[in-house]
């Protein structure tokens, strides 16, 4: 499948990262955003699973303001890596994705103008802040393992519920020390009372992390699971 390397302009700076797309024609469009340790060869071959199911897929490095960048480990890079995910709020992120966004109105590989959303960990909250912030263009935007959904401050995604026109899917660990305590009970209720189509679903005994392969609490079973939401969301509202 072609995959291109990328260099989107943006309000702050030239964001690297990928673009993938299907080799016989145009297809609908699905926006990654990155966990906390950054872009590596799982995020690939995770963008190359939507490629094969018929979606034109950009993969952006959000950690782009700190080029040169490596990924991240957990058991060494750790002060490194909270400092970097405190750049990534919805603020910030809604101004990367208006550049990523007119990316994709632009690529002849790119079929009609709605586009999907996927954040895993630190990426879940830009994805749902996605769908609020530009809600003409967001048809549907997930969450997995994804932390400060619903927190107490100003710029937080579930402040703007009732803005999401898009279908929202939050997939949430049952082991989640990065959740807030309350969390998900307050995002479930900014959800239902800004009349958002949404589902919140709870992944028994999966733990913080549980999509991605390479990391110690990948979950087969429950990715698997997650692939199946992602999937049909994106069918039902995509294509």
């Amino acid at each position: 499948m072609p995959t291109e390397t990328t260099a989107i302009e943006t309000s702050e700076g030239v964001a690297d990262g990928y673009f993938l797309h299907p080799q016989d024609g145009p297809a609908p469009a699905i926006i990654i955003f990155m966990d906390g340790l950054g872009l590596r060869p799982e995020y690939i071959a995770m963008a190359e699973r939507l490629v094969a199911n018929g979606y034109a897929v950009l993969l952006p490095n959000m950690y782009y303001r700190f080029n040169p960048f490596e990924p991240l480990n957990l058991a060494t890079d750790h002060d490194r890596m909270m400092a970097m995910v405190a750049t990534i709020t919805p603020t910030t992120a809604n101004r990367d994705t208006k550049a990523f966004l007119n990316f994709l109105g632009d690529h002849p590989a790119v079929q009609g103008h709605k586009v999907g959303c996927v954040g895993y960990c630190m990426g879940g909250a830009p994805a749902l802040a996605a769908a609020a912030a530009f809600p003409d263009r967001v048809a549907a935007a997930a969450s997995f393992h994804g932390g400060r959904l619903a927190i107490d401050e100003p710029d937080s995604p579930h402040r703007r519920a009732s803005e999401m026109q898009g279908e929202i899917y939050v997939g949430v660990s049952e082991i989640d020390p990065w959740l807030e305590p309350g969390e998900t009970e307050r995002l479930k209720s900014a959800l239902e009372a800004g009349g958002t189509k949404h589902t919140v679903e709870i992944y028994p005994g999966a733990q913080h992390g549980f999509t991605v392969p390479g990391l110690s609490v990948y979950d087969e079973a429950m990715s698997e699971r997650h692939w199946e939401r992602l999937l049909d969301l994106f069918a039902r509202t995509l294509k």
